[in-house]
């Protein structure tokens, strides 16, 4: 099967280097960098070691560089296509797991969890994480135990979805609308890093809103999907 990995990037000046490092050094697997608009040199360091980059002309923020991905791997025929941050938390030693799950038929959607068979720590961020986990079950009868990861896999249906419904996001969200559409989705237990360096964009207050908004999302806006 032909793999892509998406790899976004904003300001991974820092970060870049090392993720795709990771990325080459542990799998075969394609991948294509997503640059949006970096203010930093993170454009610079993907052309000095000649990535294979994509490079917007306006920061239009994750879910833009997700979608720009996935047109890439439609349009390139690929079989799987997997969301890889490039800020240096996701470890590529865990994508042939994720890979082999969709290779089997067990899913159309695969997610690295990091809590299959580890428990969530208390903290507002896990209460958030806990609130939405209800949420999707709560419209769609499915627990989620990971919503939020960042690191998913996408087979050939998914993939499609995404290049033909322009409000597909890579959130938590879009796990209600795929299994609205009858999609499969498995999660497959993974550990991630602390960022090492740069900054997350969701500072506390951010997150909270994030969290509301998904939330809102799902309950008024995904869980009316039609099946067909």
């Amino acid at each position: 099967m032909k793999v892509l990995l998406i790899i976004p990037a904003y300001n991974e000046a820092e970060n870049i280097e090392k993720t795709v490092k990771d990325v080459t050094t542990n799998t075969d697997y394609d991948y294509v960098v997503i640059n949006d608009c970096s203010k930093d040199n993170t454009k610079e360091i993907c052309e000095k070691n000649k990535f294979n980059m994509l490079s917007l002309p306006v920061n239009f923020g994750l879910t833009s560089a997700i979608q720009v991905g996935m047109k890439y791997a439609y349009q390139n025929n690929y079989d799987i296509a997997i969301q890889f941050d490039g800020d240096g938390q996701h470890q590529a030693k865990y994508l042939k797991q994720l890979v082999k799950e969709i290779e089997k038929n067990n899913a159309d959607v695969v997610i690295g969890s990091r809590f299959v068979t580890e428990k969530k720590p208390k903290s507002m961020r896990m209460f958030g994480s806990n609130l939405l986990s209800f949420a999707i079950f709560l419209v769609t009868g499915k627990k989620i135990k990971d919503p939020t990861s960042g690191m998913r896999a996408y087979n050939k249906k998914a993939i499609e979805a995404f290049v033909k419904n322009a409000s597909l996001t890579p959130e938590p969200d879009t796990i209600v609308y795929m299994l609205k559409k009858k999609m499969k989705i498995k999660e497959v237990q993974v550990k991630m890093k602390e960022r090492e360096f740069g900054e997350s964009y969701l500072k506390p207050i951010k997150a909270m809103e994030y969290m509301i908004n998904m939330f809102f999302s799902i309950i008024f806006i995904r869980a009316i999907t039609r099946k067909n």
